[in-house]
């Protein structure tokens, strides 16, 4: 197998999990993982889904390898949290598998594997004859997952389960009972590494994601008592771009505005409220805003990323919706899909309207490649080209 989740919103019932994170996995490791390996599966969890996942239940969707001698490599990753400790709430499963279902539809996919980590767990007694429904208080779940599933002729390779992915954690499987083992150092995954020598960060926990947009309520309060006397100089330079038979200087430096915000934050700079307050009043241009799409694609996404961190923490509805979905795009064409699915989710409840991220929260549910939303970023090229600004080269 090989590897690279969203957060997709919350599926519309009460019955599916609070979240579920998806993220499209690269190819480039090939090779480094295999089915018939759920130990170093385990292991590597967490580099694939970006966080290490507690109270989860983790799907691969599995592809045929471009090589038909080598085994299935993971398509895509969705992790769901699991109920409480009061077992499985009626529809759990039919619930993961639709949201399953909709991913393996996408990639064209027939076979998934399933890892359950829970710390309530204990490693069963080895016996003869067990199905998924007699192994532990999971394995109800696990077998109406897969009836679900069946019924689309998709189909549950392997299952385990295992109390916490750290090293020498005992795991076992749910469809055999007598198939189990110990799990290797997750820092020392092939998988793992090769995420950390490409600069993807693998956090301890998903709330460290979470924390990332939490609103600072000091900041935003300053930046709204700045905000009026930013929106008006805005629409007086763009009055006076037009009155001059020049209505493209505005846009340009708008976006100039936001560029050099972004070589100062990549310095080390720190935003005052009134940098945030006429960053906001750019970026409410959406020629401007889709200028910045071209960003994720770019040498500078990083910085961007960091901005539009501190803008989405800075500002309240549709300002904090428009750097949220931002930060989305640019960690969905990445293949962070928990930061993108936690960034567009912060967007719509910020602007439940707000056309961009909706389109990213379909894309983030339906499994759709990076691929396919990087054409936003060309576009964003050309629109930056057509004011008079270069962008630089294509990197990612």
């Amino acid at each position: 197998m090989s590897d690279n989740t969203e957060d997709a919103r919350r599926q519309a019932s009460n019955s599916t999990s609070s979240a579920a994170d998806q993220q499209r996995q690269h190819h480039a490791a090939a090779g480094a993982l295999h089915v018939d390996e759920p130990g170093e599966l385990i292991a590597a969890v967490p580099a694939m889904v970006g966080f290490t996942p507690q109270r989860s239940l983790v799907v691969a969707v599995l592809a045929s390898s471009p090589d038909p001698q080598r085994a299935p490599i993971i398509d895509a990753v969705v992790r769901f949290d699991l109920p409480p400790a009061s077992g499985p709430r009626r529809g759990q499963s039919a619930a993961y598998a639709r949201s399953v279902m909709q991913i393996c539809a996408a990639a064209g996919a027939s076979e998934v594997l399933a890892v359950i980590v829970d710390d309530r767990v204990r490693e069963p007694r080895r016996t003869r004859g067990h199905s998924a429904a007699g192994i532990g208080p999971w394995g109800t779940l696990i077998a109406g997952f897969t009836r679900w599933l069946a019924q689309q002729e998709v189909f549950l390779a392997g299952a385990w389960e295992v109390g916490a992915i750290e090293a020498g954690q005992r795991w076992w499987s749910l469809l055999d009972a007598n198939h189990h083992g110990a799990l290797p150092d997750p820092a020392t995954s092939m998988v793992t590494v090769a995420h950390v020598l490409a600069g993807r960060p693998i956090r301890r926990t998903r709330s460290e994601l979470t924390d990332l947009l939490t609103p600072d309520t000091e900041l935003a309060q300053q930046v709204t008592a700045h905000l009026d006397a930013a929106l008006t100089l805005a629409r007086q330079r763009h009055t006076e771009a037009v009155r001059q038979g020049d209505p493209d200087r505005y846009q340009r430096g708008a976006l100039e505005l936001v560029l050099s915000q972004i070589a100062n934050i990549d310095s080390g700079a720190v935003l005052s409220a009134t940098d945030c307050a006429e960053l906001a009043a750019a970026v409410r241009d959406r020629m401007v805003r889709d200028a910045l799409l071209a960003l994720a694609v770019g040498d500078h996404a990083t910085a961007a990323e960091n901005l539009w961190i501190v803008l989405a923490r800075a500002c309240s509805g549709s300002d904090r919706a428009d750097a949220a979905t931002l930060l989305g795009y640019s960690a969905y064409i990445r293949g962070d899909g928990p930061l993108a699915g936690i960034a567009v989710h912060a967007a719509l409840d910020a602007d439940p309207t707000h056309s961009l991220a909706r389109l990213l929260e379909i894309s983030l549910r339906t499994g759709m490649r990076p691929d396919t939303l990087r054409r936003l970023a060309h576009c964003g090229f050309g629109i930056a080209a057509d004011l008079g600004i270069d962008l630089g080269p294509t990197t990612r």
